[in-house]
């Protein structure tokens, strides 16, 4: 079967999607935690997963009662975080490589985050190739994950509509932006479960795609 309908543009999530950087982030709040002698769990890191940095700061002051106010907690936890990836930047399988095909193929892309904007550009300029035409981070909207605004803005940016996108996503907060966006939002579970919902589009991985497997999102 012969599918002509390409995507407009190709949206990534960077946590969990890009780079597998997931326990980065549980480690910075487990050390906040323990600064505040107070316990943090493995699953209380997972319950965090996809969540905006505006919302998980909160949740972190509440559960542990750090003497920070959410500022406070988002820079911590954002310089945390990149002095790690200044390390190693882990990517997640398949990922630098569907972008380099993306860009061979002149399909526009927007990094779409609810991490700082500091920290995303720190990963899109270690890529390697000019990978992103847009950024759109967790200071750049007022509305975080799983509202649509953080997609329904990269799509603005990018001069297209967002029902003519893809968006990749690991996180349940992040594909319910990118499905309330009226994108073709697939999830790629890593370290939290995407659940089955009718409609909903899972893939095990992003390793072996090739554009013909994006045209059939929109067979």
């Amino acid at each position: 079967m012969f599918f002509s309908k390409t995507p407009a543009a190709v949206l990534w999530d960077l946590d969990g999607t890009l780079i597998d950087s997931e326990h980065y982030w549980m480690k910075s709040e487990a050390d906040i935690a323990r600064r505040f002698n107070t316990s943090w769990t493995t699953q209380d890191g997972l319950d965090l997963v996809g969540m905006s940095l505006f919302d998980s700061s909160r949740i972190i002051k509440e559960k542990t009662g750090a003497d920070m106010d959410s500022q406070e907690i988002i820079d911590e936890l954002t310089e945390a975080v990149s002095l790690q990836l200044r390390q190693e930047i882990p990517w997640r399988p398949g990922a630098r490589e569907t972008l380099l095909m993306l860009k061979n193929n002149g399909i526009k892309t927007a990094l779409v985050t609810m991490s700082m904007s500091r920290m995303a550009l720190q990963v899109v300029e270690a890529i390697g190739f000019e990978a992103f035409d847009a950024v759109v981070a967790g200071d750049d909207v007022v509305n975080g994950k799983p509202h649509p605004e953080p997609y329904l803005t990269a799509a603005a940016l990018l001069g297209v509509d967002p029902w003519d996108c893809v968006a990749f996503e690991d996180s349940l907060s992040g594909i319910r932006s990118a499905e309330a966006a009226g994108t073709k939002a697939v999830g790629i579970s890593h370290v939290v479960p995407i659940p089955q919902e009718p409609g909903r589009i899972l893939w095990p991985t992003l390793e072996g795609v090739q554009m013909s497997d994006l045209r059939k999102l929109f067979g």
